[in-house]
């Protein structure tokens, strides 16, 4: 995998990440009755059929998304708000993250998770109807997708900013997908996962 230029400033994604999964408890992105088990590396249910991911497998989508500090962040498919959470800790306070649920209750309770862990630069919206993640004019510098598309969505990928980076699971397989600063994409294939499947419609 090639590494990817940003205007911001990188950082060590490796260290990185594990001290964002260490600041931001995943207890506080649960519904009470599954808090118990918020330190098991498996998906936990939040309700309507959707799942809070397993720990290592967003700390390995977090890793292959690289973050940079002050980037700009859509994180689609947010569900509880803990990747929201995380990637905030990431972008830091001059970054932005904006999260996209579909499902209105599960986005109410995710904003209001997002809103407790006090970093007013990440946010929790529900989705629009009819579109997919979010367009920002010039797009957003890193896309995580934590639900799986049946085709690599074009909607989305119009939406990586030149520079920027998206992580998202087709199928079983998860992408990576770089826009060059010319405009050019390449996707490379970084194992097997499985997500609850995107809504696209």
């Amino acid at each position: 995998m090639s590494p990817v230029r940003d205007d911001a400033v990188p950082v060590d994604g490796h260290d990185a990440v594990a001290a964002a999964m260490r600041a931001v408890d995943r207890r506080g992105f649960l519904p009470r009755a599954q808090r118990a088990s918020a330190a098991f590396d498996q998906p936990l249910p939040i309700g309507h059929g959707q799942t809070c991911s397993q720990p290592s497998t967003v700390a390995a989508m977090l890793r292959m998304l690289r973050v940079p500090r002050g980037a700009a962040v859509l994180d689609v498919g947010a569900g509880s708000g803990w990747t929201t959470a995380l990637l905030a800790h990431l972008v830091g306070p001059e970054g932005e993250v904006l999260g996209v649920e579909r499902i209105a209750n599960i986005a109410a309770w995710g904003a209001a998770n997002v809103a407790r862990a006090g970093m007013p630069w990440a946010r929790l919206v529900p989705a629009a109807p009819g579109v997919l993640g979010s367009p920002r004019p010039g797009g957003w510098s890193r896309v995580l997708v934590s639900a799986s598309a049946r085709s690599l969505p074009q909607e989305l990928v119009d939406q990586v900013a030149p520079r920027g980076r998206m992580v998202i699971p087709v199928g079983h397989l998860m992408i990576v997908l770089d826009r060059d600063a010319d405009g050019t994409v390449r996707t490379t294939q970084e194992g097997t996962y499985s997500f609850v499947p995107l809504v696209e419609d």
